[in-house]
């Protein structure tokens, strides 16, 4: 048995790891890596194993840097089930449909715009997306499924994103019998709308997800009085608010959240706009899995007239001509768009209409990858380049970290802990070097006998 690292090692994107048991390979995620645009397509269209040698793959959850190369991967040969729980297949059906299609889009504007390299293409069409969801196969939490020879797998929540699972897999070969434990993305105790994360079971091996393994995260509680406060500085001085929001998890807290200030009598009378066609049709998909909420949603959607993802001002967009609209409104608005880390979608051109005025703000509620457009205007860049062109950054720039809906240091760690004795390894992945090693040094601490950070392409022995 052995397994290789073949993404989000050592960095937060690209989830992808190949286990070998009893001459089968079984692939744990296999998101597409989010970067640098270049050093992005190179890794995401050749993928680093032959397609065709792999017999199942098992999917921990729906965010694009988990699952957003599997079109790649049926289309390269993959002939096998994807596994998954209910709402991950159905998040997956349009997250992936929309992937493919703003990746033709992009490989369209960029012929569009020659720069003497050879013509784009797209690394998966729509098609290629509609083509890969018929391998996906969904089951219940807490159901063993037998994958392949020698490897059964159990999904408990997360609570990271709905139908988010951490993986128990029971691994067989030869009479010899190893638990191997993955996090996929941890969620944290107390976000609004989802249940807490299911503590980890008993295990040999656990792989671990290490995002925030080096920092703590402020109280979920003061990311209600933060987005007030953010919204009512922007209406003060009549200036718009462009929140990138990802269209899965992170839109519709931020919807509930904000459905929560009016009902309170707090929000200042503005118009709210999610503007993203994916946005809307997962926030469908929330409406359909309430067996994912925890007990105060289900309580509020049970005394809801109007249900959690909806209140008067709030507007859903779904046409170009709508959105284009927004930019031509004058006064305040609250701007929600895709995508989260500002890379494409719609946010692209709400923010070519804002970030050069002092009176706007770009708020950020989730995480920023380095190289991103998000990641450069958080740490300070006086200029960005959006859509092609220079544009001066004077929107006033907030962010607001309890929205977070990754585990932090101390929940990690806590997690952990009950049954840190009894594991033989412990493998850090989706995480950059620096917060690695500080969770590295926190397992130790516990008494983690082994504790590895893999590169990309390191592979290990389970023994």
């Amino acid at each position: 048995m052995d397994i290789t690292f073949w993404g989000a090692a050592r960095t937060v994107t690209g989830s992808q790891h190949l286990l070998h048991v009893a001459s089968q390979h079984v692939l744990l995620d296999c998101g597409l890596y989010q970067g640098k645009r270049d050093e992005a397509r190179a890794i995401n269209t050749k993928l680093p194993f032959d397609a065709r040698q792999v017999d199942a793959m098992i999917l921990s959850h729906a965010h694009i840097d988990h699952s957003g190369n599997i079109p790649n991967l049926t289309k390269s040969g993959f002939g096998g089930d994807i596994t998954c729980t209910h709402a991950t297949r159905d998040l997956c059906a349009v997250m992936l449909r929309d992937s493919g299609h703003i990746q033709e889009e992009d490989a369209d504007f960029l012929n569009r715009h020659p720069s003497g390299a050879p013509p784009a293409k797209p690394i998966y069409t729509e098609a290629d997306a509609e083509s890969a969801l018929h391998q996906f196969v969904s089951y219940d939490y807490n159901r063993p499924i037998d994958v392949t020879t020698g490897v059964r797998v159990t999904y408990q929540d997360a609570g990271h994103m709905l139908g988010s699972a951490w993986e128990l897999l029971e691994l067989n070969e030869g009479g010899r019998n190893l638990r191997l434990c993955f996090s996929g993305d941890l969620g944290r105790i107390g976000l609004p709308i989802l249940r807490d994360p299911v503590p980890m079971p008993e295990a040999d091996y656990l792989i671990i997800e290490s995002t925030y393994g080096d920092r703590l995260h402020p109280p979920i509680s003061e990311s209600r009085p933060q987005l007030l406060d953010a919204i009512e500085a922007t209406v003060k001085r009549g200036g718009k608010i462009v929140i990138p929001s990802f269209a899965v998890g992170r839109t519709q807290e931020i919807v509930y959240e904000l459905d929560q200030l009016i009902e309170a009598g707090q929000l200042p009378d503005v118009p709210v706009f999610v503007d993203s066609p994916l946005a809307i049709n997962v926030t469908e998909a929330f409406r359909t899995h309430p067996e994912c909420y925890d007990e105060e949603t289900k309580q509020l959607l049970a005394q809801s007239k109007n249900g959690i993802f909806g209140f008067r001002r709030l507007k859903y967009v779904r046409t170009v001509d709508d959105s284009k609209a927004i930019n031509d409104l004058q006064g305040s608005a609250v701007i929600i768009s895709a995508s989260g880390m500002a890379e494409n979608g719609r946010v692209l051109h709400h923010l070519r209409h804002t970030i050069s005025d002092s009176k706007n703000m770009v708020l950020f509620v989730s995480f920023q990858a380095p190289d991103t457009l998000g990641g450069k205007i958080v740490r300070g860049d006086k200029f960005v380049r959006i859509l092609g062109d220079e544009y001066p950054v004077r929107a006033e720039v907030r962010k607001i970290d309890a929205f977070s809906g990754h585990a932090d240091r101390n929940d990690l760690l806590a997690w952990v802990k009950p049954h840190v004795s009894a594991l033989r390894g412990i493998f850090l992945v989706h995480g950059e070097p620096d917060p690695m090693q500080a969770l590295q040094g926190g397992l130790r601490d516990l008494g983690a006998k082994r504790v590895e950070m893999p590169a990309r392409g390191q592979m290990f022995e389970l023994a």
